[in-house]
Order: C-alpha cells, then sequence, then structure tokens
C-alpha cells in the first residue's frame, strides 16, 4: 500500500490480517462471470478455515469459488445456484458443507438491504415451502410474507472492469451481476480492478461509489473462463 491510498499492490497483501478462520465472505459474481479471481485465490491462499461463503454460485470444480471447496476452507454456503459443481455436491451430502439456499432475486435483496443498514425484510417468495421454514410469517393485506435478514459480511470480494484510486468502480456488462450488491455488504470491501485510472471516473458513470471500499488491487490479465459455450448449429446456404 502507498501512502494514504486504497491501493495494495498484491491480492495477497490486500486479503492480509482481514480474513480469519470462520470469517463471513460475500463473493461477486454469476457462474465463472464477474468473478474476482485473483482475489479468490488469495483467499485459498491464506489457508483460513471454517468460512462461511455468501454468492450466487459456487463456481465450477476446479474454477472460481470451487477452488475453496477444493482446499476444504468452507463451511456454510449460502447461495442461489449451485448445480454445476460436482464437489459441491459430495461435500453437501456427506455432511461436510452446511447449504442455505436462498432464492436469486431474495439473496440479492438481502445483500442490497445488508449495505443499506436495513436488517431484515418482508417477501412473499419462498412462502410455503421449505424456505419459509423457521422464519417469522406476517400478513399485509391479507396475503402471507416471509422474514428474511439482511446480509452483512465481514469481508466482501468484488471485480469491477475500471477503477480509480479512490475505490469509484464501473463493471462491464453481464460481468457486473452481483457485485454492486456485494460491494456495498462487506464491512470491508477489497475489489480487483482490471484497469486502474489515475484521473477521476466521472461521477454518472460510477455504479459503486468509492466509499463502500477499502482496498483495491488491480486485477492480473488472464484468460476468462467461459462456463458453458452454448452455439447454433451453422447453417449452410442452399446450392
Amino acid at each position: 500500500m502507498s501512502g494514504a491510498s486504497k491501493i495494495w499492490s498484491t491480492a495477497a497483501e490486500a486479503l492480509h490480517e482481514v480474513v480469519h478462520d470462520g470469517s463471513v465472505i460475500a463473493v461477486g459474481g454469476f457462474g465463472l462471470s464477474g468473478n474476482p479471481t485473483d482475489l479468490i485465490e488469495a483467499l485459498r491462499d491464506t489457508g483460513a478455515t471454517g468460512l462461511t461463503i455468501v454468492s450466487n454460485n459456487m463456481g465450477v470444480d476446479g474454477k472460481g469459488l470451487g477452488l475453496l471447496l477444493e482446499n476444504r476452507q468452507v463451511a456454510r454456503v449460502i447461495a442461489s445456484y449451485v448445480g454445476e459443481n460436482r464437489l459441491f455436491a459430495q461435500q453437501y451430502l456427506d455432511g461436510v458443507l452446511e447449504v442455505e439456499f436462498t432464492p436469486q432475486g431474495t439473496l440479492a435483496e438481502r445483500l442490497r438491504a445488508g449495505g443499506a443498514g436495513i436488517a431484515g425484510f418482508y417477501t412473499k417468495t419462498g412462502v410455503g415451502t421449505p424456505v419459509a421454514e423457521g422464519k417469522p410469517v406476517e400478513l399485509f393485506d391479507g396475503e402471507p410474507y416471509i422474514l428474511e435478514r439482511g446480509i452483512v459480511a465481514d469481508v466482501a470480494l468484488v471485480h469491477a472492469w475500471l477503477a480509480d484510486r479512490e475505490g469509484n468502480l464501473v463493471y462491464r456488462r453481464t460481468a457486473r451481476n452481483f457485485n454492486p450488491l456485494v460491494a456495498t455488504a462487506g464491512r470491508i470491501t477489497i475489489a480487483e480492478a482490471e484497469q486502474v485510472t489515475d484521473d477521476w471516473i466521472d461521477p454518472d458513470a460510477v455504479v459503486t461509489p468509492g466509499i463502500f471500499v477499502q482496498r483495491l488491487v488491480t486485477a492480473r490479465p488472464r484468460v476468462k473462463d467461459i462456463e458453458q459455450r452454448t452455439v447454433r448449429p451453422r447453417i449452410t446456404a442452399d446450392a
């Protein structure tokens, strides 16, 4: 870290002394899109165990958050979709991993609420299903709603396309996904950005204001993985 800047030299340095055994870590990304890959690898290298991971999903085998599963660092997961990771399923069936499934929109709102200082909110999503088990129910206009708690993580890890030195962030297309919500929900938020500019980002373009970001690193250039590649069959012209 240089002077009073938020910029740290490496992901490992940015994570130093902020991640501990049992930490709750919120992570941006959707599948393998928008994953803070450098920070995930640095989190793996801390060796911290008993982690609770809050994320839309747990990556795939050997990639993304799947790296933490391979290293047996995760004790609990709060997620909405995990169907692409065989190791996740095996650890859950073996009783190694505790899982809290949350509807995707509810997970997004729980992160947004936590970042906004809202302790909880009522939603119809999940009423009458296992999602509602053990949760308070209230009637509004004669309809049942369940109480969901906001999520505040010890550490939030996000990936951005562009950042300035104060941590203002801009995301790129679908890689935006859960990252802005996760960025607000951490007591300490660490961002990796593909580009870090010395100029101020136009305030009208900022998605995550720098006040939410405590530490920033430049992401290493790498080939971006695609979780599932689907293409249409080639159509040949009639003779």
